[in-house]
């Protein structure tokens, strides 16, 4: 991706409904998708606004139009719910500002596309879980999501990357990655593809129930990290959901097992003393705690009896990637050492391992707050 040029910043800048005079501008947050600014404008009397301002990574999300059509989908739906709820739509989901020419992006003379959105003022986001309670409020947070967004018509967004949470495709993808074996690695992780093949069950669950019709189709965030909700500073609550480019239609077990996959795991991504890495039930219990009180009877039971299993698909779709990703030459993910996506997909298969070993566990916190 090209980086962007000062020229390309300034029309950008001058083609969106800002209102005052710029004072600041600086490059803003630790995303690595899309490249994004925080803007200072000077109002009249009426002090300073902050806006961001992004430009969209066209080589992720192919068709940007599209993307912003959920958006837009999406934040109107919100903010008629918030405001029915007594609630403050200004903090509480996502505005976006209008292009000059009134569409919720602008095309520079580059191609490339470009959207801005009101900075939302004293709340942060967190790149980890600092305190338990942090991790109750984004579940709370992702769970109120869900709730408000149970009536959308998920069938009519667009699918902003196709087949992201497909499982089963993926995990005829791997297959196809063991067989073509393009940098020969296949012989030196044999117990971690052994590992795989004896989880085709976790891989076909989900579309085995989607097709019978026994799962509903879901809004679905798709991207549950800690660090897509913003946690008001003076309350600490968690207030708004944040990074809607990955919204599609989903299952909402996918969405809770992304969360517990990151956030409830007690070692990071990608590390190599697997002694350090299991799913800690304090945290898994925090976090459904938060998201059952958010869904607030949203889910069917059937959905929220499955929340473990979700738990377990996401934490196993992702390790199977990381996994394929070595095997095909590490094409897809970023990668700062040699072996570095086994190292990622060994964390994910200890977690599933140990999912398995706690299931029981998992499943009578499920109960106990269903």
């Amino acid at each position: 991706m090209q980086p962007v040029s000062e020229l390309q910043l300034r029309e950008a800048t001058a083609n969106f409904k800002f209102k005052g005079r710029l004072l600041d501008r600086r490059v803003y947050g630790s995303g690595h998708i899309n490249d994004t600014y925080l803007l200072t404008y000077e109002i009249a009397e009426m002090g300073s606004m902050k806006v961001i301002l992004q430009k969209m990574n066209r080589e992720i999300f192919k068709n940007p139009v599209e993307l912003m059509e959920n958006i837009v989908g999406v934040t109107s739906h919100l903010r008629k719910k918030i405001i029915a709820n007594g609630g403050d739509p200004d903090r509480e989901t996502l505005n976006l500002i209008s292009a000059k020419d009134g569409k919720p992006y602008y095309v520079d003379s580059k191609g490339e596309y470009w959207r801005s959105y009101i900075y939302i003022t004293d709340a942060t986001s967190y790149d980890r879980v600092e305190r338990p309670e942090d991790f109750y409020e984004s579940a709370r947070s992702f769970g109120h999501f869900q709730r408000l967004l149970a009536d959308y018509p998920a069938e009519t967004l667009h699918e902003t990357i196709a087949g992201f949470h497909d499982t089963k495709a993926r995990f005829k993808v791997f297959q196809e990655a063991v067989e073509k074996d393009v940098c020969s690695r296949a012989a030196e992780v044999q117990e971690e593809i052994d590992f795989v093949l004896a989880h085709e069950d976790v891989a076909n669950v989900f579309a085995g129930l989607q097709e019978k019709g026994e799962v509903p189709l879901r809004v679905t965030h798709n991207d549950t990290k800690l660090n897509n909700i913003m946690i008001d500073n003076k309350t600490r609550k968690g207030i708004c959901v944040i990074d809607l480019d990955t919204v599609m239609p989903g299952l909402a077990m996918n969405d809770f097992g992304d969360s517990i996959r990151f956030g409830a795991s007690t070692a990071a991504e990608d590390e190599q003393d697997l002694d350090k890495v299991s799913c800690s039930m304090e945290l898994y219990d925090c976090y459904v705690r938060g998201f059952l009180e958010g869904c607030a009877g949203s889910l069917t039971a059937e959905e929220t009896e499955l929340l473990p299993m979700g738990a377990k698909v996401m934490t196993f779709e992702c390790g199977m990637r990381f996994l394929a990703d070595y095997l095909e030459g590490d094409h897809y993910f970023k990668v700062y050492r040699e072996k570095h996506n086994l190292d990622r997909c060994r964390t994910q298969f200890k977690l599933v391992k140990d999912m398995e070993e706690k299931w029981d566990t998992m499943h009578e916190i499920v109960n106990k707050y269903r």
